[in-house]
């Protein structure tokens, strides 16, 4: 497990940024510039008031119990870990929590294609989007442009990526299940719940312990 100062090998988001009693902080990952990824924690009765942006925002949860309030109307949505909210740009939104809450908000400074099975504005359960096929890898892709990528997988057990490099920075979010990633020649044991950070072109792999869920945000710039 990496410390609390850094992004390396295996780490939860809430671990690299705790919440803290009567405060919001926010933390950037530096995962990109032009797609801003931020960490976000909110301590027990603490909120961030209904704003907006003019691209598309999206939100995946980390841990503890949110709620967020999208729209001229103020609608109000339970927001908790592994769920995932997409706002669309130009929409007000804010969040609040009663018990603390820590959250990933990833700004899209370009225009996205965005898969059928995704609804804008409604909370989502991420692991819920995408289904286990017998000795395969599923793939789902929730959001995509030019400049980053937001995919799901659905791995049954023992099956795996072999060995490659991507085009950019990406970080997981381990969802379900357990799996072994193999990254520069170190294995590290994923667990749901857990992230792992690659840097753009490091050698990495990922084999199913079990079976295992996860998303991955990609950020090729």
């Amino acid at each position: 497990m990496s410390s609390s100062n850094a992004l390396d090998g295996v780490f939860t988001v809430a671990g690299v940024r705790p919440a803290r009693d009567g405060m919001t902080i926010s933390r950037d990952t530096k995962l990109g510039k032009e797609n801003v990824i931020t960490f976000f924690a909110l301590g027990a009765g603490t909120s961030i008031s209904q704003e907006c942006y003019d691209t598309t925002s999206v939100y995946i949860g980390a841990e503890g119990d949110a709620s967020f309030i999208t729209g001229e109307d103020a609608a109000r949505q339970s927001f908790t870990d592994g769920d995932m909210l997409i706002v669309p740009g130009g929409t007000l939104c804010g969040v609040d929590s009663e018990s603390g809450a820590v959250y990933t908000e990833i700004i899209i400074k370009k225009e996205i294609t965005m898969n059928n099975l995704v609804k804008a504005g409604e909370v989502m359960k991420l692991k819920d989007l995408i289904q286990y096929e017998d000795g395969s890898i599923s793939n789902l892709d929730v959001a995509s442009n030019p400049s980053m990528k937001f995919v799901l997988m659905a791995f049954d057990a023992g099956t795996g990526l072999t060995p490659h490099r991507a085009p950019g920075n990406a970080i997981i979010f381990a969802l379900e299940g357990k799996a072994t990633i193999g990254y520069e020649g170190k294995d590290y044991v994923i667990n749901a719940g857990e992230n792992f950070r690659f840097e753009k072109n490091g050698l990495h792999s990922v084999t199913a312990d079990e079976k295992f869920k996860m998303a991955l945000l990609l950020v090729i710039e």
